[in-house]
């Protein structure tokens, strides 16, 4: 494992099994840290409006652009985006930036997917984990199928596809085709839309991205461990691709002290939608009560 850290200090980049991750590391340098994990089809720029907040009150944050985003980290196959490499991969850049150390666990979508499968097998390298949108995956799969959180997750089938989630994704056109565009954007901004779709398909990450779902028939039961340490999911009531459901079941698989929230009139991009509401993390990870319901 190898890092390359900055003149200033700042922490660049981070390697393992010979690929090589890109971090963007913000914040004041003594802080504590805060591991950001992106989701689809995001990168480190979706904490943008987040990341400032933490540093007002203090934190230091580390964000990746995660396994297929990273263009030195862009292995060919679906195997190779199986969970259990994507949960290495961020054990590698804590290890990296805080060896011996806890840090703060925070992921949107699938970063959050990875944020509380890291959260449960190295409880040792994780102080809080905070959850944005996605539950724990085994309230996402008691969901799935008990609820209408199977319809919900149409597009999940569609991308184990080959080839024809890259076409689409290709000749998706905002003003062709504007129902689904703004079905997609979900309450984000028509600009950060594009930005989201353009990086996907001029940077080479889009097969790899689309690579996450692919990888998904390779999930072990592992990543349905209960999660012990303190822990804050966030969800919203207007997100179309995850339902009321799941959210209420992820309290069976935290042992931890635990906090549910649900944001009222916010779709599915929380960090950037929500970015003050959600800005006191991770200290709000560490709850006063309990709020299992």
């Amino acid at each position: 494992m190898t890092a390359r850290v900055s003149a200033d200090g700042r922490l660049t980049s981070f390697g393992r099994d010979g690929l090589v991750f890109d971090v963007v590391d913000r914040g004041p340098l003594d802080g504590e840290v805060v591991v950001l994990l992106h989701g689809f089809p995001q990168r480190a720029s979706s904490w943008d409006l987040l990341a400032p907040l933490l540093h007002a009150s203090g934190y230091r944050t580390l964000a990746p652009d995660q396994r297929g985003y990273s263009p030195r980290a862009r292995p060919r196959g679906r195997f190779s985006y199986r969970m259990s490499q994507l949960t290495k991969d961020v054990v590698a850049l804590i290890e990296a930036a805080e060896p011996g150390h806890k840090v703060h666990v925070v992921g949107h979508d699938w970063g959050a997917a990875v944020a509380w499968t890291v959260a449960a097998a190295r409880p040792d390298a994780v102080a809080t984990l905070t959850a944005l949108s996605v539950p724990h995956p085994a309230a996402f799969m008691r969901a799935l199928f008990t609820s209408r959180q199977f319809l919900l997750s149409w597009y999940m089938y569609v991308f184990q596809l080959p080839w024809i989630p890259e076409l689409l994704i290709r000749r998706l056109d905002p003003v062709a085709a504007p129902r689904v565009t703004e079905r997609m954007a979900a309450g984000q901004t028509a600009a950060r839309l594009a930005r989201d779709l353009e990086f996907l398909v001029s940077s080479g990450a889009l097969t790899p991205a689309l690579n996450w779902y692919r990888a998904m028939p390779f999930s072990t039961p592992s990543q349905l461990a209960e999660v012990t340490v303190p822990t804050l999911f966030i969800n919203s009531d207007s997100d179309p691709a995850l339902g009321r459901t799941s959210g209420e079941h992820v309290h069976r698989y935290v042992t931890g002290p635990y906090t549910f929230r649900t944001l009222t009139g916010i779709g599915h991009w929380i960090p950037e939608q929500a970015c003050r509401t959600i800005g006191a993390v991770p200290r709000s990870a560490v709850p006063a009560g309990d709020g299992r319901g």
